[in-house]
């Protein structure tokens, strides 16, 4: 079994021009990236078949203060697909961030995305804690993305240093920081969130990471703490598996970043 805990789609509508959008950002900047499959839910739900994926981890980002609602009426929609997912979203300066809280509660989605770089918002900030802090009360899992983004210039708003002050004021363990816990700073990784309770997803990482490095943050953080994704469309659903496979990690390492912890998080019978 292999769960990705990472992935995005758009509505069939918008997700053409989402995509070029995004690709643009990134070459702008001297960086290369291209959409691998289309951001729509048959492109992913075909992906998954094509690359023997069970489950996907659908991760909207509301990027403005009024999105939220839309947002997640797609995500409950996308939630009842079967193998599919979807986490909600919420900008964290938008006034009413409670009452939507409660709301992706009660539509029966699991957890929520936050982008601090996309959002522009430090992930030790007065107005992330509230956020972070209601979830933890209410069981929501929270993904954040963390680290550097291929397609935005710096200041980086969730640099590893950052996100352990937040566990000062939650435990640690309903957060997934994204790109094994810091997209390109994975020294940083090291000094400061390796052993916390956070759980760190492996997206768009294995291309950019030394397989040496890879394996001692696994190993040092322990793979029950590890979760496989791939942050699709932005890298293929089987690409990091040959990786994972190839550096050392025994059976029981694989199955808990394949699927166990996914399933423990998903509450997957």
């Amino acid at each position: 079994m292999i769960i990705d805990f990472h992935t995005h789609i758009f509505p069939d509508k918008i997700a053409p021009r989402t995509i070029e959008i995004l690709e643009n950002n990134i070459t702008s900047r001297g960086k290369e990236g291209k959409a691998v499959i289309a951001a729509t839910r048959d492109a992913l739900l075909s992906s998954m078949d094509e690359n023997e994926i069970d489950y996907s981890v659908v991760l909207p980002i509301a990027t403005t203060l009024t999105q939220s609602s839309s947002i997640n009426n797609f995500a409950e929609n996308v939630n009842n697909t079967e193998r599919l997912f979807s986490f909600g979203s919420l900008h964290p300066m938008q006034e009413n961030w409670e009452n939507v809280l409660y709301d992706i509660k009660e539509k029966g989605l699991l957890g929520i995305k936050l982008h601090p770089e996309y959002q522009g918002f430090y992930i030790d900030s007065p107005e992330a804690l509230r956020i972070l802090e209601k979830c933890e009360e209410l069981d929501l899992l929270t993904v954040l993305h963390a680290g550097r983004d291929i397609g935005i210039d710096p200041p980086v708003h969730c640099m590893p240093e950052r996100l352990k002050n937040v566990l000062n004021y939650v435990k640690g363990d309903k957060i997934i920081a994204a790109h094994l816990g810091g997209w390109c700073v994975w020294d940083e990784v090291e000094k400061y969130l390796v052993g916390t309770p956070v759980y760190l997803d492996t997206a768009y990482t294995v291309d950019f990471i030394g397989n040496e490095q890879l394996l001692r943050i696994i190993r040092n953080h322990g793979s029950e703490k590890i979760l496989y994704a791939t942050d699709s469309p932005w890298e293929a659903q089987a690409h990091a598996v040959g990786t994972l496979n190839s550096i050392g990690l025994s059976d029981a390492e694989k199955d808990n970043i394949f699927y166990k912890n996914a399933k423990k998080l998903l509450k997957i019978g």
